[in-house]
């Protein structure tokens, strides 16, 4: 049973914004850190970002400065803002609850293109 529902992907020209967001389950999702990994064909999930449940976040260093991870407990929602997208960017985005296993959505695809 798919528990995290990410949606907002599509096509995006270089130097665009695109905002991701995934809804998870309602239940103590306060208490969970939140992250988004991406994937590209061939090759391993990779970190993008990350919103703890203290309010502490965290970037990689090929997304800081252009992404901002933010989530609504309220909404039991957390979104991804992309802007200045490269095409290195292109990839399918996931989001998490690190502290589970195996925890994962079905992702959307965002491609970055002219």
């Amino acid at each position: 049973q798919v528990q995290l529902v990410e949606s907002g992907g599509g096509l995006v020209q270089p130097g665009g914004s695109l905002r991701l967001s995934c809804t998870a389950p309602e239940r103590l999702f306060a208490i969970y850190d939140m992250a988004w990994y991406r994937q590209t064909p061939g090759n391993q999930r990779e970190f993008v970002a990350l919103f703890k449940a203290d309010g502490r976040t965290d970037y990689s260093d090929s997304v800081k400065g252009r992404f901002t991870i933010s989530r609504d407990n309220a909404k039991h929602a957390v979104y991804l803002q992309m802007n200045s997208v490269k095409p290195e960017d292109t990839a399918v985005y996931y989001c998490t609850r690190p502290e589970l296993s195996d925890d994962w959505g079905q992702g959307t695809q965002v491609t970055v293109s002219s």
